[in-house]
């Protein structure tokens, strides 16, 4: 079977650094046609740049890396550095990367790869908040037809949030432009905190990581080693949650987790609430929207080892 087209729109993050050396890792299963970054988990300029950094590690140079929105469309802006890092990367020292983002701007790219691509064709994994794709809906909505499943990490229901009582960081950066993707009718799975919570770390598998003697496997331990300790710290809970890798881990390996049809809306205004998700699964018509509710931790973990050995 032929690699499927791929575009991931990320907001590197430790995580979301570790779910681009997966899917890297995995030439076979994706036919990456870029990456585009958003302002996020740190500014702008630091996504993208790690972006590059990563691609460099992996040893993608065909990937091409396009940067995004630098703010939310209307919310005022927030990063999660307390989370990353102050470069976003955890404690690790990367070199500069070799080649930097492409001139071409995210939603130009987004635009110009959707826009002639046969329907249902492309797959999007979106590990960031949604800013680039609801400026993609705005301004070229006859893109959506290229695009074959939205497969998002955000939003939480029965876990709770983890940057407000209920609100996941993701959606809770950029509220408004969550709110357009999921009344947008497009085919999406949602990867909630209530999926990605139940992949953790644990000292077996980090030290399995740990004995896989190659610089992408070296990189994901250490940035999950990080990620770990502030979980521990700050959340008083063991383990680093793989939110990011996990939307990964479904377009490679779906039947590793279980999802349900739901309708989700987004609260944008509340100063309370901003970013929850409201999750309802009482829904009488069919729905394009699905949500994750179990995930095989063992699968995703073996699928993680078997692609950085």
């Amino acid at each position: 079977m032929a690699p499927r087209p791929l575009i991931i729109d990320c907001d590197p993050g430790v995580d979301d650094a570790v779910a681009l050396i997966l899917a890297f890792a995995a030439p076979d299963l994706f036919d990456v046609l870029g990456v585009t970054t958003v302002a996020g988990n740190v500014n702008g300029a630091l996504t993208a740049r790690n972006a590059c950094v990563i691609r460099d590690l992996c040893g993608r140079d065909d990937v091409k890396i396009y940067a995004g929105a630098e703010r939310p469309l209307l919310a005022k802006p927030v990063e999660a550095g307390h989370f990353h890092g102050a470069n976003g990367l955890g404690d690790l020292h990367f070199p500069a990367p070799r080649t930097s983002v492409e001139q071409e701007s995210a939603l130009a790219f987004l635009t110009r790869a959707l826009a002639h691509a046969a329907p249902r064709s492309v797959d999007i994994a979106v590990t960031g908040p949604l800013t680039n794709i609801a400026l993609l809906l705005r301004a070229a909505p006859n893109c959506a037809a290229a695009m074959a499943r939205l497969v998002i990490m955000g939003g939480a229901r029965s876990e709770g949030g983890n940057i407000t009582a209920s609100a996941e960081f993701n959606i809770y950066a950029d509220p408004h432009a969550a709110a357009i993707v999921f009344a947008s009718g497009l085919p999406i799975v949602a990867l909630g905190l209530d999926a990605t919570h139940q992949v953790r770390t644990n000292p077996t598998r980090m030290a399995k990581l740990a004995a896989i003697a190659n610089p992408r496997a070296r990189a994901a331990h250490d940035l999950l080693r990080f990620s770990a300790g502030v979980e521990r710290h700050l959340a008083g809970r063991d383990g680093a949650p793989l939110h990011d890798p996990a939307v990964i881990a479904y377009l490679m390996a779906p039947h590793l987790f279980e999802t349900v049809p739901a309708e989700i809306k987004v609260e944008a205004e509340s100063t309370l609430t901003r970013g929850h998700t409201a999750v309802e699964f009482r829904v009488s018509a069919p729905r394009e929207t699905q949500w994750a509710v179990r995930v095989d931790d063992e699968g995703v973990f073996a699928l993680l080892m078997e692609r950085l050995a």
